[in-house]
């Protein structure tokens, strides 16, 4: 293995140096535009918007803006999405293969995104830019000389009525793995296509020693959850003494940072975590320098990104889309502005609001941060609380409490007065009897906004902290256990209600 390591790494700089300079952002951009609607001009969603004479106007990215109006999923799957089980060149040339059931949903409110041959091949081209950037981190070559471990959803996908495979995105991607990658891929295809999250977690554990892994790739929340399991099965101190090689972890899906003390914890050596974002829409950004957490967009690989203000220009005061908002492309941007994303795709995705809310932090190249759903907008009095505000703030009275808390939830709910209230549950062994106060102050500082709701119509918070046995508990009941299942931080107020109803049982 070590001559592989080395011929692996020397490819990495062979390419690094042949790579020609990107085009512009915005050259990319329209590039893509006009290779997307080229190849879906003759489908019945291409024909309707008028592909082809939107490619001979004068302006093909003003003219696309006009004729197709921004569709959210529900309006996406009725009108276009829920035909192509049916019939062939819908929103994309012939039809797809599989359906990506959204994370974190089951049964038949699951979203199910249509994944094509071309948008696995982008998904495909994003992870081979993102390896190819590892030239930049100067990693020693023994991580080129040992596997990788990717804890995704379960590869068994299912099969309907009309010959379709459905399952999670992350499981998609692992069942369409060529043979060769058995080479180096960790657990496997047979581990990773047992449906059972316990029992997918316990092969992995029974069989961890006798691997050589260099990076795992996951949701962090469950990869620590596996990384536990490990360490309790082998009765070890740390993860190293089994996998001393270990040094990547790409983590995606959740904000990683709440979750950093206790991967510190489980690792005995420093490790370099790179974000991704990568959704049942598509592999979108993910880190290509060292030092930091920011994601380039992959602006060169199938997708046409849009940008609307995540402010009045663009979003009510729930966070919901102004039936007319200004739209934005990648060189109208700035520095430090929250955009809602809207996407274009070789999956037949067309203006497609994903929820996410994303901020840049550079232009050059042009590197995002999620600091949100549109849906985790906690507004309801006024409070205008970001998912990113929050989760400053569950950091910082971890910090001052000397505890870790890794996972959340809150929402708006009325008191016995008819009075709004956020009700916070908490997951984490702390348990003092002033967590109210404490995290209300430090919401306060974090966003006058919420400063102002709280002196109003925001009449207080209340904090309940539950155990992490616990909260595991509530996802297996509502059947959202598993390697990439996402729990809402923000709940509706009968969600909380019946978390709470959980919760109170002995």
């Amino acid at each position: 293995m070590a001559i592989i390591g080395k011929l692996v790494k020397a490819g990495l700089d062979i390419t690094s140096k042949l790579t020609s300079a990107d085009d512009t952002p915005q050259h990319s951009q329209e590039k893509q535009l006009k290779e997307l609607l080229s190849q879906a001009k003759n489908t019945a969603f291409g024909k309707y918007y008028g592909f082809e004479e939107i490619l001979k106007s004068d302006d093909p990215i003003d003219t696309f803006r006009k004729e197709v109006p921004i569709f959210n999923y529900e309006q996406m799957h009725s009108l276009w999405w829920s035909r192509q089980e049916r019939f062939p060149d819908i929103t994309w040339p012939g039809k797809p293969d599989f359906f990506a059931r959204s994370s974190g949903t089951t049964g038949k409110s699951s979203k199910r995104i249509p994944i094509t041959d071309d948008f696995l091949a982008t998904m495909k081209s994003v992870g081979t830019s993102m390896i190819n950037s590892l030239h930049d981190f100067d990693f020693p070559e023994s991580l080129f000389e040992s596997e990788i471990l990717m804890l995704s959803s379960s590869a068994n996908l299912d099969e309907n009525e009309q010959g379709f495979r459905e399952g999670e995105i992350s499981g998609i991607n692992v069942s369409n793995f060529p043979g060769w990658y058995d080479m180096f891929y960790r657990p496997g295809k047979e581990i990773a296509a047992i449906s059972d999250w316990d029992e997918r977690v316990n092969a992995i554990a029974e069989q961890a020693p006798e691997w050589n892994i260099g990076a795992i790739a996951g949701i962090p929340s469950w990869v620590l959850l596996m990384l536990q399991r490990i360490i309790e099965r082998h009765q070890l101190n740390d993860i190293h003494e089994i996998w001393p090689n270990f040094q990547v972890f790409a983590s995606g899906g959740v904000a990683f940072e709440t979750y950093r003390e206790d991967f510190e914890k489980v690792c005995k050596k420093p490790i370099t975590v790179m974000d991704t974002y990568l959704a049942s829409e598509g592999f979108i950004a993910y880190t290509c320098r060292p030092d930091t957490m920011d994601m380039k967009l992959a602006l060169s690989h199938g997708y046409y990104f849009e940008f609307i203000p995540f402010d009045e220009r663009g979003v009510s005061e729930t966070g919901d889309l102004l039936s007319k908002p200004m739209v934005l492309g990648i060189e109208e941007v700035e520095v430090g502005q929250e955009y809602v994303l809207i996407l274009s795709s070789c999956a037949g995705a067309w203006r497609y609001a994903i929820g996410d809310v994303i901020r840049f932090e550079s232009l050059e190249p042009p590197q995002v941060k999620i600091t949100g759903r549109t849906k985790f907008f906690l507004n309801v009095v006024g409070s205008q609380l970001s998912e990113e505000k929050m989760d400053k703030a569950i950091l910082e009275l971890a910090e001052i409490n000397g505890a870790t808390i890794n996972e959340y939830m809150v929402a708006a709910v009325k008191n016995q007065d008819g009075e709004y209230i956020h009700q916070w549950v908490l997951v984490t062994e702390l348990n003092t009897s002033d967590l109210d106060s404490k995290l209300d102050e430090l919401l306060k500082s974090a966003n006058k906004n919420y400063a102002v709701a709280r002196s109003k119509a925001l009449k207080g918070i209340d904090v309940k902290v539950i155990s992490k046995d616990q909260y595991t508990a509530f996802l297996a009941q509502n059947n959202k256990k598993g390697g990439q299942t996402k729990t809402p931080k923000v709940m509706k107020e009968e969600k909380m209600k019946t978390l709470l109803e959980f919760i109170s049982q002995p």
